[in-house]
């Protein structure tokens, strides 16, 4: 169908007949995100609130499908690319978001800390001086005055805002740490997403949340048995992108939780899952916030 075709077919979804209504939307969601910003236009120029509504509706349908299908498409490649990944989680709530200019920002933290960097500094050194250039140069902090706002999930939003959770803030430290070459990854804690540098059986700890503290495998002995629950694996270990990914997902249905707002709950759950393996046992720390 050719744009006159598409604009037809819009003007359609004032008809007075529900079954043509019901019809039109029907083909609208078939053609799917290409009717976008014929329906944005519509919109604009439109006075008829009812129908405004039903045009918002559908916009953020097609949205949506759009997201859980660049989530496939990502998880199926092999979930390489992490600023990839939370990139489609902000495009959830920021549609319009660039990815290219993401990726712009990120590589501008990195020439930030980069020019005050020395490679040949011992893994103690190279953290220490993350820690300086990430907390005292770029001004990042934890966001502890509204902590379970979906905007600490949302990456664009917290590197304008330089604040979010553990997860978020963990992720910008680790992207600028591996740009600098330093074996940086996540770890997925119960209750507490945290790094680890790990490289020729040197491995230590990281919690970002708290200004870059290291810790060490005792501490996180302690800190499980505190907790009551089984030591595993995943609790000391570099985990996977999707793993993270799918912890943001579930910082995000907790926030909209908080907020009552059951509808994208249930939608944020349905990305999540779009990043799960069939038959996966979800770990404990999947379940739990930050």
């Amino acid at each position: 169908m050719n744009d006159n075709e598409l604009k037809a077919l819009i003007s359609l979804l004032d008809d007075e007949d529900p079954e043509v209504v019901e019809h039109v939307e029907q083909r609208i969601r078939q053609i799917g995100g290409q009717m976008i910003p014929l329906l944005e236009t519509e919109w604009e120029g439109s006075f008829n609130s009812a129908l405004q509504k039903r045009i918002e509706e559908l916009i953020h349908d097609l949205q949506y499908e759009s997201v859980l299908e660049r989530m496939r498409d990502w998880k199926n490649g092999g979930a390489m690319d992490l600023l990839e990944g939370l990139w489609i989680v902000a495009t959830y709530q920021y549609p319009d978001l660039s990815l290219a200019k993401l990726r712009q920002d990120v590589e501008q933290l990195f020439y930030d800390v980069w020019v005050d960097f020395k490679a040949d500094m011992h893994p103690d050194e190279q953290i220490k001086a993350m820690n300086t250039a990430f907390f005292s140069k770029l001004k990042f902090a934890p966001n502890t005055k509204h902590f379970h706002s979906p905007a600490n999930s949302m990456i664009n939003q917290v590197l304008e805002t330089r604040r979010g959770n553990p997860i978020t803030l963990c992720v910008l430290y680790m992207l600028i740490a591996r740009r600098l070459n330093l074996p940086v990854y996540g770890v997925n804690l119960p209750n507490l997403f945290v790094l680890t540098y790990k490289n020729n059986g040197v491995q230590f700890y990281i919690n970002v949340f708290n200004r870059g503290l290291v810790f060490t495998t005792k501490d996180i002995d302690q800190y499980i048995d505190q907790l009551n629950i089984q030591r595993l694996d995943a609790f000391y270990q570099p985990c996977t992108n999707t793993d993270i990914v799918r912890r943001v997902l579930r910082n995000l249905t907790l926030a909209f939780e908080k907020n009552g707002d059951t509808d994208r709950v249930q939608e944020v759950e349905k990305i999540m899952a779009a990043v799960r393996d069939e038959g996966d046992g979800l770990p404990l720390s999947d379940y739990t916030q930050r």
